[in-house]
């Protein structure tokens, strides 16, 4: 009897977990689509749902480089229609940078990020992991203030929280996190949700800090998959 009533509590427990991913899965589609409101959202959705209107069925089909100038002249298009140039980067508060951005110190509680969307294939799964991002984190959340351009390449403009770790991150926690809301780890530093079809990527530790005790993600890289979009 006994096993029995636990085989129908992890029934019931798997099938309540399901529905709770397909609720959150579909108020992501929400976000992502524009239609529902997310931190920091409103600039973020409205340059990608911009770049999906001017797509024709197949864009993605063509040669990457030519869709990729494609998509810049037509985010320009949108910058100068929004007035979003920003001319006034303080360089000289340089801090890091690695493969995909450029931080700067705007002040004692926040950070300057340029990112060209290089990790990326188009500038709206950019605009996609912004999002996801301040749903999931909305504590690290990215504000797109507008887009700086130099040696024709734009640069997204984003502030964020400035995090200070206290303590080492240890990745184990991190894992155990991830876990927890559905996350597996699929190798080295790299996660995917296959109920919500997401995959999150590079989450060692100088992209996770730990603040107080509480693992502070500043540097997300979300991708969706093809799955996302069902229910």
């Amino acid at each position: 009897m006994k096993v029995i009533q636990n085989l129908l509590l992890f029934w019931f427990l798997k099938k309540y977990a399901i529905f709770v991913f397909n609720i959150m899965k579909y108020e992501l589609q929400l976000i992502i689509s524009g239609k529902s409101k997310v931190k920091h959202g409103t600039i973020i959705q409205a340059a990608a749902s911009y770049l999906r209107r001017s797509q024709s069925a197949g864009t993605m089909a063509k040669e990457f480089k030519h869709f990729k100038k494609q998509e810049k002249e037509t985010l320009e298009k949108f910058i100068e229609l929004n007035s979003l140039w920003i001319l006034d980067i303080n360089l000289d508060n340089y801090v890091s940078e690695g493969a995909e951005q450029k931080v700067y110190l705007k002040d004692g509680k926040h950070v300057i990020k340029l990112n060209d969307s290089i990790y990326y294939n188009s500038w709206i799964d950019y605009f996609n992991n912004l999002l996801l991002n301040n749903f999931f984190f909305p504590d690290t959340a990215y504000n797109l203030l507008g887009f700086f351009k130099t040696e024709d390449i734009i640069y997204a403009v984003v502030e964020q929280p400035f995090v200070k770790a206290t303590e080492p991150t240890d990745l184990e926690v991190v894992k155990n996190f991830m876990l927890v809301n559905g996350f597996l780890n699929t190798k080295n530093n790299d996660y995917c949700n296959p109920d919500l079809g997401i995959i999150l990527e590079d989450l060692h530790d100088e992209n996770v800090l730990t603040e107080n005790g509480i693992l502070q993600f500043i540097d997300t890289v979300f991708y969706i998959k093809d799955n996302f979009y069902e229910i």
